[in-house]
């Protein structure tokens, strides 16, 4: 499996590039607007944290197909591998298919259905990424979502894998791998709450003190 982190928070990234095995990390606009940085600065920074192995995605901003055509060309001249990140629109299949025919990795983004993430990986997608929290927030079940759109993948794309993403809690992340979902990617909130665990610090100080009390030293 495969865990990115969505973020454009270069230092956090960093941070957490640390912790986590990351397979690398994705951005969109408002990922990419908050971080407050120049586009091309803010992905090669964040290209520099997650190294050569590391995958990064980044989304074209075009609503017809050209310019999304002309803006995915444009990340690449950039990032010459990144993974260019197309919302499943009617244009954005279009340009999917095309940029597919170039031999541009592309990713289907802002996917609220298994249908239209199936027409996305039809069309060439690498990767599609289901909005779990977000469909479900509008009444849909989107970790059934997920797993409905694994399997139709499976069955009849088994080039492309999901990449679910949208999270508000880590239960929402582990019920997606649940499905056989292959990777996901976490906003930092939710990454971090993975590492939370006041259970955990109460242990580790409880051994602490045993061994304190017991030989006056930490040290082993």
């Amino acid at each position: 499996m495969e865990i990115y982190l969505d973020s454009a928070n270069v230092a956090e990234v960093e941070r957490l590039a640390r912790i986590f095995p990351l397979a690398g990390v994705t951005t969109n606009p408002s990922i990419v607007a908050a971080a407050g940085e120049p586009l091309r600065d803010v992905l090669m920074r964040l290209k520099q944290v997650i190294g050569p192995g590391g995958t990064l995605f980044a989304q074209v901003m075009g609503r017809d197909a050209a310019t999304m055509i002309e803006e995915a060309q444009a990340l690449r001249a950039c990032i010459p591998r990144i993974v260019v990140k197309i919302p499943v629109t009617a244009e954005g299949l279009v340009a999917i298919k095309a940029l597919t025919q170039e031999g541009v990795t592309t990713l289907g983004t802002a996917v609220y259905s298994a249908a239209q993430g199936l027409l996305a990986a039809l069309a060439g997608a690498k990767y599609v990424a289901p909005y779990v929290n977000r469909i479900s927030a509008q009444g849909g079940d989107g970790i059934r979502t997920v797993g409905d759109l694994q399997r139709l993948l499976e069955l009849h794309a088994p080039h492309s894998f999901v990449l679910a993403a949208s999270f508000k809690t880590p239960s929402q992340a582990l019920d997606c791998l649940l499905t056989g979902c292959k990777a996901i990617t976490l906003p930092l909130d939710v990454a971090q709450q993975f590492l939370a665990s006041p259970a955990v610090d109460a242990a580790v100080e409880k051994f602490e003190h045993d061994w304190s009390a017991a030989f006056g030293s930490l040290a082993l």
